[in-house]
């Protein structure tokens, strides 16, 4: 028998791939609701809704300095993100995994 996180690591998984990956495993998590899936689906939404509203910000500077460090956070908190899903895991990426859990917590 399998358990939530074996069931749901699928589009746990593609929900960290891009922001079209997120709205695919929303679909694929939506007719059988999978906690893992939905804790995942979360996390990565709240990562992709960051890069585009942060990029937005940091696109009126024009240093590199400031888009380096803005590239390296995303991707930290991506990969953070994806690794936790691969080995089956439910932990919030850092800094903002809270926040994101609470925002779109109409994701089920």
């Amino acid at each position: 028998m399998k358990t939530v996180a074996e069931e749901g690591k699928t589009p746990a998984i593609v929900a960290y791939l891009t922001i079209i990956g997120t709205i695919i495993a929303y679909f694929m998590n939506n007719e059988h609701k999978n906690p893992f899936a939905s804790f995942h689906i979360r996390q990565a939404l709240g990562i992709h809704v960051t890069f585009y509203v942060l990029g937005v910000l940091v696109g009126l500077f024009d240093s590199w300095l400031i888009s380096s460090a803005f590239y390296i956070f995303i991707a930290v908190l991506g990969i953070y993100g994806l690794v936790t899903a691969i080995q089956g895991e439910q932990k919030e990426v850092p800094i903002l995994g809270a926040y994101f859990q609470k925002w779109f917590s109409t994701i089920q």
